[in-house]
């Protein structure tokens, strides 16, 4: 590793203690309103996927595996102390980003369809940042459908992921510590899956 880039690794780790000392990332309700932003000079360069990422979205059309990469970019240079972890499951490939190794510290997932892409948080019920209007009824889980990465409500959606991993680390607080450098990960692979038929060029 360069000098430069241990550099803007001690950089990040500066930022994270601060933020540590002054509760940034408290998310009980009297702390919610605070946030942390680390400029993007002192972010390293996004974790690369797992090579295994993209034989798994291969049966999915161009454009959606391109918008998939194009979202988990999005996460892992927002939170760069994120963790990916990747399911070929049975009706879709789904991929969560965590501060351990573990689903029930996820903050945001991903879930790649047939003509869209699923950008959830693990605990969406629970937000109170919603400048985005989410989907669904379930007791936790909240989402977007995305179609295009153009109209991705980029700028509206930072506070939202900065108070879901408030949330998870309120939760866990070892999420607080300076980890290792994070991972993408394979979980587990489906041995019968349902995947969309590309298009085929005429």
């Amino acid at each position: 590793m360069t000098e430069a880039i241990l550099k803007r690794v001690r950089g990040v780790i500066e930022a994270i203690h601060m933020a540590m000392r002054n509760n940034l990332f408290d998310s009980r309700p009297g702390n919610r309103q605070k946030s942390i932003h680390l400029n993007s000079s002192d972010i390293p360069s996004a974790m690369e996927p797992h090579p295994q990422l993209q034989e798994f979205m291969a049966p999915y059309d161009e454009e959606i595996q391109q918008l998939a990469l194009q979202l988990r970019n999005y996460i892992v240079d927002l939170v760069p102390q994120a963790n990916e972890l990747i399911w070929d499951n049975y009706n879709a490939v789904a991929i969560a980003y965590s501060k351990s190794e573990k689903l029930k510290d996820a903050f945001c997932h991903l879930a790649l369809y047939t003509h869209h892409v699923n950008f959830g948080f693990n605990r969406g019920a629970e937000l109170t940042k919603t400048k985005v209007i989410l989907e669904g009824k379930g007791k936790l889980i909240r989402h977007i459908s995305v179609k295009d990465f153009q109209s991705f409500p980029k700028e509206e959606l930072k506070n939202m992921i900065w108070e879901a991993v408030g949330i998870a680390e309120h939760r866990n607080k070892d999420l607080l510590k300076p980890g290792a450098a994070p991972k993408s990960i394979v979980m587990s692979i489906s041995e019968k899956k349902i995947r969309p038929h590309k298009k085929t060029q005429n």
